[in-house]
């Protein structure tokens, strides 16, 4: 399955997107990494979270 960001033309009938064609669930799923993602930053206080998502990004390419 190939990933399609989201293109601002979100629909919420049926099951998936119409504009980026996800399943609800799986934009549900996303939004929570995000901010958990999100939380993790600011929880540790980083003031550099530009190169902590760039590591992070990495090390998840890495590993798939």
């Amino acid at each position: 399955m190939k990933f399609n960001p989201c293109i601002d033309k979100c629909t919420y009938e049926g099951t998936h997107c119409q504009g980026c064609g996800r399943s609800f669930e799986e934009i549900a799923d996303t939004k929570k990494l995000v901010m958990s993602i999100v939380d993790f930053i600011q929880d540790q206080d980083y003031e550099n979270s530009e190169e902590f998502v760039s590591t992070l990004s990495k090390s998840v390419l890495k590993k798939v």
